[in-house]
């Protein structure tokens, strides 16, 4: 039986993640509360901040710049895009 989770973005019970997506306080927090399609969407969102700022995800700087933007969209006001951000059209 897959794990549920009452999921914080959806307000829905859904499937959870397989295992916490990080070995810390934070990552059980995301385990136990966030859920498989909801981080499907932070993935995403996580590439398209990493393209738009330039980031580069091995400095200090840019990972508590994604953990702060990973909280805000999971447990905040869902985070806000650059402001030069163009969606893809299809």
């Amino acid at each position: 039986m897959p794990h549920t989770v009452f999921c914080t973005k959806y307000k829905a019970e859904m499937e959870g993640l397989d295992e916490p997506p990080f070995d810390s306080d934070f990552g059980q927090k995301i385990y136990k509360n966030v859920s498989k399609k909801a981080w499907g969407e932070w993935v995403e969102r996580q590439k398209m901040l990493l393209n738009e700022y330039r980031l580069q995800p091995w400095t200090r700087e840019a990972q508590e710049f994604l953990v702060e933007q990973m909280n805000e969209f999971f447990f905040g006001e869902g985070g806000s895009l650059p402001k030069e951000y163009v969606p893809p059209t299809a």
